[in-house]
């Protein structure tokens, strides 16, 4: 899998509020919530790159068994 990059991105204050409160409502990071609707927008475009990996699931991975994470100390 390759690095992920990092962008700077300059937007309204008004706009990052309501990206925070969307992100929220659906359990998202802001980062997560911005690369989910490029995401869809480049599909809608017509413009998604065959190559491009998945988003990473949610959540804490899950161990090898397929038990139940171990407890902290």
């Amino acid at each position: 899998m390759s690095e992920r990059r990092q962008v700077l991105l300059r937007i309204d204050p008004a706009v990052h509020d309501a990206l925070v409160r969307w992100a929220d409502d659906e359990l998202r990071s802001v980062n997560a919530q911005v690369e989910m609707l490029l995401r869809r927008a480049l599909t809608d475009a017509g413009r998604m790159p065959k190559q491009v990996a998945p988003i990473p699931p949610r959540g804490r991975p899950r161990t090898r068994d397929g038990g139940s994470p171990p407890s902290a100390p």
